[in-house]
C-alpha cells in the first residue's frame, strides 16, 4: 500500500492547530505506516515538495508571501485541508482588517515597548490590504473550524482521508 503523502503549513495563525495535531498523541502511530510526512513546521524541510496527496493549513492569508505559497501548495496538493478558525474564516488574524496597513504596522513596531522602535527595513513580508481565509484565493476541499480544532477531530478527519473519504459533516463549534 502506498503511503499518502502529507504536508503541514502554518500561515498566519498561533500554532495552535499544528499543537492540537500533536494532541492526537499515541494514535498518530496508528497512521505511521500509510502516512509520509513531507513537509511541516516540525519537519526541516525548506522547500514545498512536488505530488503531495494532502496538506493541512492553519493561519489566513495575511501577506505577499502568504499568497505566493497558497497558490504553490494549491497547485501542488490533491486535498487542501483548511484546518482552523483562521484557515476557514480568518478568525484572529482578520481582526486586522478593521484599520490600514499602515496603522498595523505602526502600532506593532513604532508604539510598542521595545530596543528598537520604527518598521523594520528589511526581513517583514508585505502585508495585503485584507486578511482573509484560504477558500477566498484557492480552492479548499475540507473545512475543519476550531480555533484549535479538537486533536479527537483532527484524528477523525485523518483517519476518514486516511479511509478514502472526505469527511461530509464536521459537527464542531467554532472558536
Amino acid at each position: 500500500m502506498r503511503k499518502i503523502r502529507l504536508a503541514t503549513v502554518w500561515l498566519d495563525g498561533c500554532s495552535g492547530c499544528h499543537m492540537s495535531l500533536l494532541d492526537v498523541d499515541e494514535r498518530i502511530i496508528e497512521f505511521a505506516n500509510r502516512i509520509e510526512v513531507l513537509y511541516s513546521p516540525l519537519v526541516d524541510r525548506k522547500e514545498f515538495p512536488d505530488s503531495v496527496d494532502l496538506t493541512l493549513v492553519e493561519g489566513a492569508i495575511a501577506s505577499d508571501e502568504d499568497l505566493h505559497r497558497i497558490h504553490l501548495i494549491r497547485e501542488r496538493s490533491k486535498v487542501l485541508v483548511a484546518l482552523g478558525d483562521c484557515a476557514v474564516t480568518g478568525n484572529i488574524s482578520g481582526m486586522r482588517n478593521s484599520y490600514p496597513v499602515n496603522a498595523v504596522l505602526q502600532r506593532a513596531y513604532a508604539e510598542n515597548a521595545g530596543t528598537r522602535n520604527g518598521l523594520p527595513q528589511r526581513g517583514l513580508p508585505v502585508l495585503l490590504q485584507r486578511c482573509r481565509p484560504l477558500h477566498e484565493v484557492v480552492p479548499v476541499d475540507l473545512h475543519v473550524p476550531g480555533c484549535p480544532p479538537r486533536a479527537d477531530l483532527i484524528y477523525a478527519v485523518l483517519k476518514a482521508i486516511l479511509e478514502g473519504h472526505l469527511p461530509q459533516n464536521i459537527h464542531t463549534r467554532f472558536g
